[in-house]
């Protein structure tokens, strides 16, 4: 049995969620980062997934504190940094198969590849570890990446990003433990499951920062269920037991089949319902096991008028069983045994001709109720202080063409120090000043300095416009066309700075015209 299911605006990327004990903690590794994941996740934000790069949730608050200065560093952006600085060869091939496998939306793109991730084994190779009948039909889309993924993994040195990314890891489990535990301690208690489910099989859960915020996305390959989770400012934890609940209920509605099987006369009731989902009508068992769990759900809410809700919202929406599932589990509820050997008897007390009469009537809505995400604020820009004010008050002056004041304050941050970024850029504002100042050897060097020190590509990519038009101007077209072919050498050079690169190579730069 092979189940895929999406829950686009929901969150995290979790590859598999792991039972949790009779305790009040989930076991340990149950909740976890995924090396594969990470590798997979790294290489498509190099080739060019930039879903959500922007969202304020990328940078999410550890749940349930509220707290924005505890925000978590945005991992996403510096894994892609420090790859894009290494200009890999293996990055391009990447960005090919990237592109020639895009899909109509971000999610979908995202969740073929977190497929890829689970169905694969571990470095150096990353084969599949699934018989070749067993993989998924969205990753034998994917055939030949597993190549390309492993020349990554070697040239970018993913062991180490891996290592240095621990700590945002760390944070992120310690974040969604005791929810979690809570969660599963909760079904557990409720089907009274006094172990981890059934043996041979596995739940994981994988938090992983590098796929766009706000998405939970569930797997189950055989005995394997798998939950990946991104980062989200208020995560969903009832939507990590849901999952749960499928990995504990699944094996029931296959174990009892026959049992069930009296009861398709009523899902039959569930054809015409516009927001029920194809692959509830086309597969019994699947549709059943919603229901039941749409049920459970209901009884776990806290009181009398959010129960009555979610059971009206499951029927409108198609889950024509689960106010008879709810029904027998109020029974369920005061007698002993647990839900594996209480199972044929809930299914067995259901009256089909009083659900016939209850369901002959529904209204059924247009389409599904869909939750969205509670998004995170974007966080206020922190005061500036010491050579980052200094600079600031600095551009300030120049835009006002103010030119002693700001040369003064450029002069000055170059003694606050504040590392080789701020120095570059005082460089930077010194140059134009003396090009304004019509002293154009002093502006080369000044330029040629802001270069020495590293400086940001916007920075970078208009010194060099600069002495490219330097150049022009004192009749050096040679170097003035080398300068503007290294603008456009910039990947991630602002489009302004390249088009007027393009004008400079096509003709020498007059500031007259």
């Amino acid at each position: 049995m092979c189940r895929h299911l999406i829950r686009p605006l929901l969150f995290i990327s979790i590859s598999a969620v792991a039972l949790a004990q009779s305790q009040s903690r989930a076991p340990e590794g149950q909740l976890d980062g995924s090396q594969n994941l990470f590798t997979v996740l790294a290489a498509i934000n190099a080739a060019g997934y930039d879903a959500g790069i922007e969202s304020a949730d990328s940078c999410w608050l550890p749940l349930g504190t509220g707290d924005k200065s505890r925000c978590l560093p945005q991992v996403r952006q510096q894994i892609r940094e420090s790859i894009a600085s290494k200009h890999l060869q293996s990055v391009d091939a990447l960005k090919k198969f990237f592109d020639a496998h895009r899909q109509a939306n971000a999610d979908a793109e995202l969740s073929q590849y977190i497929s890829f991730a689970l169905t694969i084994q571990g470095p150096p190779d990353f084969q599949s570890r699934m018989q070749p009948e067993e993989i998924p039909h969205d990753v034998r889309k994917l055939e030949g990446l597993n190549t390309l993924i492993a020349n990554f993994y070697r040239e970018a040195n993913i062991e180490e990003l891996w290592k240095r990314s621990q700590p945002t890891y760390e944070q992120m489990i310690a974040a969604y433990h005791t929810g979690i535990a809570q969660a599963l301690l909760e079904a557990n208690a409720y089907l009274r499951n006094p172990t981890s489910g059934f043996y041979g099989r596995r739940f994981q859960i994988y938090v992983d920062p590098l796929g766009a915020p706000n998405q939970i996305q569930s797997r189950s390959y055989k005995d394997d269920y798998f939950v990946v989770v991104t980062p989200s400012s208020e995560p969903e934890i009832n939507e990590i037991r849901h999952a749960y609940l499928h990995y504990l209920l699944d094996p029931l509605a296959l174990r009892h089949f026959e049992q069930l099987s009296r009861l398709k006369g009523l899902a039959e009731f569930a054809a015409p319902a516009p927001a029920l989902d194809d692959a509830y009508k086309d597969d019994f068992l699947l549709f059943s096991t919603e229901c039941l769990i749409k049920a459970v759900e209901s009884r776990l809410a806290h009181g009398a008028e959010n129960r009555h809700a979610l059971l009206s919202q499951a029927l409108s929406e198609g889950f024509v069983l689960a106010p008879a599932f709810a029904e027998g589990l109020q029974t369920y509820e005061k007698q002993v045994d647990s839900i594996r050997f209480y199972f044929v008897d809930l299914v067995g007390q259901i009256d089909l001709d009083r659900e016939d009469k209850r369901l002959e009537h529904v209204q059924f809505a247009r389409e599904a109720t869909v939750k969205k995400a509670k998004h995170a604020q974007p966080l206020p820009e922190p005061a500036l202080t010491g050579a980052a004010k200094t600079l600031q008050e600095a551009e300030e002056l120049y835009g006002k063409r103010d030119l002693e004041p700001a040369r003064l304050r450029y002069l000055r941050v170059l003694e606050q120090g504040g590392g080789d970024g701020l120095h570059a850029k005082a460089y930077y504002g010194l140059a134009r000043i003396a090009a304004l100042q019509k002293d154009p050897e002093l502006a080369e060097k000044l330029f040629q300095k802001t270069l020495e020190l590293s400086p940001d590509k916007e920075t970078m990519s208009w010194s060099y416009l600069y002495l490219g038009r330097l150049a022009d101007a004192a009749g050096e077209r040679e170097q003035a066309e080398k300068n503007y072919r290294s603008v456009l050498a910039i990947d991630g050079a602002p489009a302004s700075v390249r088009s007027a690169a393009e004008k400079g190579l096509a003709q020498p730069f007059n500031k007259d015209k």
